[in-house]
């Protein structure tokens, strides 16, 4: 059997802010085979643990590994996919199904736990993602003209409360004016 080990980190700054993740991919002797990040955008942390762990997963399987050992330095992300913790973000239950369904494809699967001091090549490489944020693009003329749209504050994100139709990690210019009792708090 095939198999390979991946160190995975996430970040984000600001949560949610400019999100990366980095992956270490070493082979079962222990040297590096694959330095892998990527600039997610605005995301939380969390999203970005997630993407991480996806990332590796996707790796492991487009290399032809059947097995993969992950070290992660998120308790969360590693006692969720242990199945110790459940998952109650509505945000992350879709990449936490993505997760199982890569997983579920491994013949062999481990994640375990390891302090952050023992996930600094990882987290650099988040951080070096997250340095390549994206520069936000010149308008077009075929850019959108503005629109209303009335949203919920929560969970310090802006949720709009009608269907919109954006590019995945869109940019906007928000002015905020309350309604119904939203001021400030």
């Amino acid at each position: 059997m095939k198999k390979c080990i991946a160190y995975i980190d996430g970040g984000s700054r600001g949560n949610p802010g400019i999100a990366g993740y980095g992956i270490a991919v070493l082979n079962e002797a222990g040297q590096r085979i694959a330095s892998l990040s990527e600039n997610l955008g605005i995301r939380t942390n969390n999203f970005a643990e997630y993407a991480a762990l996806i990332g590796a997963l996707e790796y492991a399987k487009s290399q032809g590994y059947d097995g993969i050992t992950i070290f992660a330095d998120s308790e969360l992300l590693v006692k969720q996919i242990q199945g110790t913790y459940k998952v109650k973000s509505l945000d992350l239950k879709p990449l936490y199904d993505q997760a199982k369904t890569l997983i579920s494809k491994l013949k062999d699967f481990s994640i375990r736990h390891v302090p952050r001091e023992q996930n600094r090549e990882a987290d650099r490489l988040a951080n070096l993602a997250m340095d390549r944020s994206v520069q936000p693009a010149s308008p077009s003329p075929e850019s959108p003209t503005p629109r209303h749209v009335l949203a919920v504050y929560r969970a310090g994100c802006f949720r709009p409360l009608e269907p919109a139709e954006f590019k995945e990690n869109a940019r906007f210019c928000l002015t905020i004016t309350p309604v119904d009792g939203g001021a400030e708090t």
